[in-house]
């Protein structure tokens, strides 16, 4: 099955936010083709979620949380998965109801 690029995904995920109204931007851009993501959650009420895709027991991708709490908790385990992969992506989106989009079809692939 033919991949998406990374730089593909994301420019097409910011435009699937932007038609639902929920802000978005690209906080750390990574490598354009094979770079990995990850999207925080920003609630604006001092707590984030950290998403990253993942495989699940089936061996279907899909997005887990990797971190939640406090906002700089969460900022903090971004920046040290940048330090691990300088090629990763980091997309915040800023909704206090808690909207990703991230459970809609197309978006693990």
């Amino acid at each position: 099955m033919t991949r998406v690029t990374a730089d593909f995904w994301v420019r097409a995920y910011l435009a699937r936010l932007r038609l639902a109204d929920i802000p978005a931007f690209v906080v750390a851009s990574g490598d354009a083709t094979a770079g990995a993501v990850l999207v925080k959650l920003n609630t604006l009420d001092g707590q984030a979620r950290l998403f990253q895709r993942q495989f699940g027991m089936d061996g279907v991708r899909m997005w887990g949380l990797l971190a939640e709490g406090e906002e700089a908790e969460v900022d903090a385990a971004a920046a040290r998965q940048r330090g691990f992969d300088p090629d990763l992506w980091v997309i915040e989106v800023e909704d206090r109801q808690g909207r990703t989009l991230l459970d809609q079809p197309g978006l693990a692939d």
